[in-house]
């Protein structure tokens, strides 16, 4: 257990945002598969998976991503560009996603009904604001995990918010009911001028005990 538990750490601390990609460094659809084969266990509310990926490899359209995200050349040079995207109509998918456990008796049409119904409630209830946190809160959950998969299988990432989101969505057509959390460039860091980690907050200034 202190093996894994120290490679976790070691994993968690060499994970940084990459300011620099090498650039014609291609990765394989197969690859991203088998990361996104992981991400799906990353925690969401109710389970309702609010993550949605669109991912760009294409040279053509990850210019034009590059340029509804003000030039900025991590774009450009990346293996890819990821935007992650939060569903604001999750919600919807409550009894579709319950549906296996429904079939295989872990739960009775009583208690799928109501968890439907207070599901719908609570989304309907709370308004559209309640819906786009949902689906950002959500949403970062899973890019935090994959961003971790990426490391670990040797590629680097940048979570970045330096984007206009309408321009990303007119140019990669996405739906309405996506929201723009995010955009990841993924590739091979260019590490020749790294700068040193930016300063960590100690525990006293981010942490309060309630409790002994």
């Amino acid at each position: 257990m202190n093996g894994i538990a120290n490679s976790f750490t070691e994993l968690l601390k060499s994970r940084r945002s990459a300011m620099k990609f090498i650039p014609d460094v291609k990765i394989s659809r197969q690859e991203l598969e088998e990361m996104f084969n992981l991400v799906k266990y990353a925690p969401s509310a109710f389970n309702l998976q609010h993550a949605h990926y669109a991912v760009v490899t294409d040279p053509a359209l990850k210019e034009q991503v590059y340029e509804a995200s003000y030039r900025q050349y991590k774009v450009l040079t990346s293996s890819a560009a990821i935007v992650v995207l939060g569903d604001l109509e999750a919600y919807h998918d409550i009894g579709p996603m319950n549906e296996g456990m429904l079939n295989l008796g872990i739960i009775d049409k009583f208690e799928f009904d109501k968890n439907v119904r207070e599901v719908h409630e609570l989304y309907e209830s709370r308004g559209e604001n309640f819906k786009r946190d949902e689906a950002i809160r959500n949403a970062s959950l899973s890019a935090m995990q994959f961003m971790l998969i990426a490391k670990e299988r040797g590629w680097d990432t940048c979570p970045m918010i330096g984007f206009d989101p309408e321009a990303i969505r007119q140019t990669l057509q996405i739906p309405e009911r996506y929201e723009p959390v995010m955009l990841i460039t993924l590739g091979k860091e260019d590490t020749s001028k790294q700068r040193p980690r930016g300063y960590r907050k100690p525990n006293g200034e981010f942490v309060t005990y309630y409790g002994e």
